[in-house]
């Protein structure tokens, strides 16, 4: 049986990749800061390693892929979790704002990508997939989302690069850029976020299990093939065309 270790497991994109990856018959190890939400997320799926930690501690994310390597074998990192933060023009962008998605989006996901590559460098069978969670914002960003959108854009760089060091350990990287899904941190879209002509408009959104289903389809191609970038979003969003 095939394991998968999914950050920021407790809700959103996490918690419905679990339930998805969990009813195909894989092992899930949920890690998130919240144990009370990784554990109902756990008690969804029917099973699961529950790994409270935070992705933004060093020490922390070497426990939990310790542990996980002691479990046995790491087949896929879904480098998941992350956060948004207030929408300001960069120079009304508080600093603390800046440091905070910094360290979860980018830093978490450097540590946890690291963690998993020495891992699956070193188990026999060698080798893996690590997929990260971009964002459209890696194409195109929203008014005010500067934290945000140059942490995915760098996110993108990370999976570049990890794609070309894993080949001589099979290890495969790809990315999936989201558009609009329902979840918790998104349920603001529908009911009306900025637009780069100044208007407020609610947009349209597709279901969080839409998303789960595409990262279950890359996880689970043979390491002789990979998808590069994936991006899946609301069909009408308002992502290509004229801002």
């Amino acid at each position: 049986m095939k394991t998968i270790l999914i950050t920021g497991a407790g809700s959103g994109i996490g918690r419905a990749t679990a339930l998805a990856f969990a009813k195909a018959g894989w092992e899930i190890a949920l890690v998130g800061r919240r144990l009370e939400a990784l554990e109902e997320t756990a008690k969804l799926a029917g099973r699961g390693a529950v790994l409270p930690a935070d992705v933004t501690i060093p020490k922390e994310v070497e426990r939990v892929f310790a542990e996980v390597g002691a479990m046995g074998r790491l087949d896929v990192l879904f480098n998941n979790a992350g956060r948004g933060s207030r929408g300001k023009t960069i120079d009304e962008m508080p600093l603390e704002d800046w440091q905070a998605v910094l360290d979860v989006n980018l830093s978490g996901a450097v540590y946890c990508a690291r963690a998993a590559f020495g891992l699956m460098r070193k188990q026999s069978p060698q080798g893996g997939r690590i997929i990260n969670n971009g964002s459209i914002s890696a194409h195109a960003p929203r008014p005010g989302s500067t934290p945000y959108t140059v942490t995915k854009h760098a996110i993108t760089g990370l999976t570049k690069c990890l794609s070309l060091d894993g080949r001589p350990f099979n290890i495969a990287c790809g990315q999936i850029d989201i558009g609009n899904a329902l979840t918790e941190m998104a349920a603001q879209i529908a009911k009306g976020v900025p637009q780069a002509d100044g208007r407020i408009v609610g947009e349209a959104t597709m279901d969080v299990d839409d998303v789960a289903r595409a990262v279950l389809m890359m996880a689970e191609l043979p390491l002789s093939a990979n998808v590069q970038f994936m991006t899946v979003m609301a069909t009408k969003m308002p992502f290509v065309g004229r801002g």
